[in-house]
């Protein structure tokens, strides 16, 4: 049963992903992420009268600043109609009219998307560092494949969030109105609120508690992963007494990505059905 579900899925997901490469929607984007990584990793630090190749540290610190603000903008718009966009347009109830199970429309959808924003992340990433790779030392080829990889996830993670809203919402109006609000609250707000909370308290706020409100924003995530692995770069972003140790552990980190995008994934095939 369980490879019958993932046969059809795969079909549903194959179709997702064809008609991203159809469209040239994947083709854009990495051409986009690529020249403005490039642009970054060059010109970064331009203000200090500093261009070029900076060193893999420094370069994966300022990539991160364009990804936080990018990839979830990107995810959330590819996946905010998956569901109300089908039933907009009246092929919904074909689709559940087959023989396969919501569940597997759902799972399929998030597949298909999910490799057309990986092709098109790590794409761009790997276009933006073909420049670079002179520079680029063996261990640095490693750390910028982790950097694309976490990249990813945290596209991942906003997709799923994108797919919940996608079968909550009514419309396709709703859905983009809802997703465009989640970027807001996620990229920009959530981090304004939790600095000011911090300031407000006086201290009290422990770093312990700020470490484990930073697991709640799927990007801080991301940041803590790209940010944490240099001591350089935290002294440079200020951050070496800023979170506990133990809250930056690699291994810990991918976790709450990983729940980040089962969790609303969850929900949403709870939801469909």
């Amino acid at each position: 049963m369980a490879r019958i579900e993932l046969r059809q899925a795969g079909v549903i997901a194959r179709q997702e992903f064809r008609d991203r490469l159809r469209n040239r929607w994947v083709l854009a984007v990495a051409l986009v992420l690529a020249l403005l990584a490039l642009a970054i990793a060059y010109a970064g630090s331009a203000q200090q009268g500093q261009v070029g190749f900076r060193g893999i540290e420094v370069t994966v610190a300022s990539l991160t600043s364009l990804a936080v603000y990018l990839v979830p903008l990107i995810a959330l718009m590819l996946g905010y109609d998956a569901i109300v966009g089908e039933r907009e347009r009246g092929s919904l109830d074909l689709l559940v009219s087959m023989p396969i199970t919501r569940f597997e429309i759902l799972l399929g959808k998030f597949a298909g998307l999910s490799a057309a924003l990986a092709c098109a992340t790590a794409g761009g990433l790997v276009l933006a560092a073909l420049p670079l790779a002179p520079h680029f030392k063996s261990h640095d080829v490693w750390h910028y494949a982790g950097f694309a990889g976490s990249a990813v996830l945290m596209g991942m993670a906003f997709l799923s969030m994108a797919m919940l809203v996608s079968v909550l919402s009514r419309d396709r109006i709703r859905a983009s109105g809802a997703a465009i609000g989640l970027w807001f609250l996620f990229v920009l707000a959530f981090d304004l609120g939790l600095t000011g909370a911090l300031v407000a308290s006086n201290g009290a706020l422990g770093s312990g508690v700020f470490g484990a409100l930073l697991m709640l924003n799927p990007a801080d995530v991301f940041r803590m992963l790209n940010i944490f692995g240099s001591g350089d770069v935290q002294d440079m972003y200020g951050l070496a007494t800023a979170v506990p140790g133990v809250l930056t552990s690699p291994l810990l980190l991918v976790g709450a990505m990983a729940a980040w995008i089962g969790v609303p994934l969850a929900l949403s095939a709870w939801r469909f059905r």
